[in-house]
């Protein structure tokens, strides 16, 4: 059985690793694996709400989640509770890994948010990714994050991320 499978399974666990540890995982029904990208829906798995200033995540928000293997990003489209949409966060990480019913993700500090109306699309947590040290100690991840991000923010900034998701 190879790493990065495609095995029939309706639920997968996600692990989010940053830093070299798990700083979050969650149950997330499986919708599709093609081979390459992975597509799961789970609720709002952090504790309470988050409120970033700009969009709160909160309990209820249900998140479609896409995971590549070949990509240097993924893509959560968030939804309120009641289906509308608040927009897209974008979390620049490795290429996902998956293994039976666990999909591994290495979170590498960059983040990207675009508003559902696309007036708003900011780039996050550049800080972050420079007091990782990851473009000291890995400088081909740090090039390919920050390529991944320049990449999600055109696409966000002309029309968004339709022809990506479909």
């Amino acid at each position: 059985m190879s790493a990065n499978s495609a095995e029939p399974t309706t639920e997968l666990e996600i692990v989010l690793v940053k830093a070299g540890r798990t700083k979050i995982r969650y149950p997330a029904e499986l919708l599709h694996d093609d081979g390459t990208r992975v597509t799961v829906r789970a609720p709002w798995a952090g504790a309470g709400v988050r409120d970033f200033g700009f969009v709160r995540f909160e309990p209820g928000d249900v998140f479609t989640e896409y995971y590549w293997r070949d990509r240097w990003y993924s893509v959560k489209e968030v939804r309120a509770g009641d289906g509308t949409l608040k927009g897209w966060y974008c979390d620049i990480t490795r290429p996902a890994a998956r293994t039976g019913a666990e999909l591994v993700v290495e979170d590498l500090d960059l983040d990207l948010w675009r508003s559902a109306d696309g007036t708003d699309v900011r780039r996050l947590d550049e800080d972050e990714f420079a007091a990782s040290g990851l473009p000291r100690t890995d400088p081909e991840a740090a090039t390919a994050a920050v390529a991944a991000l320049d990449a999600l923010e055109r696409l966000a900034r002309s029309g968004g991320f339709g022809e990506l998701l479909s």
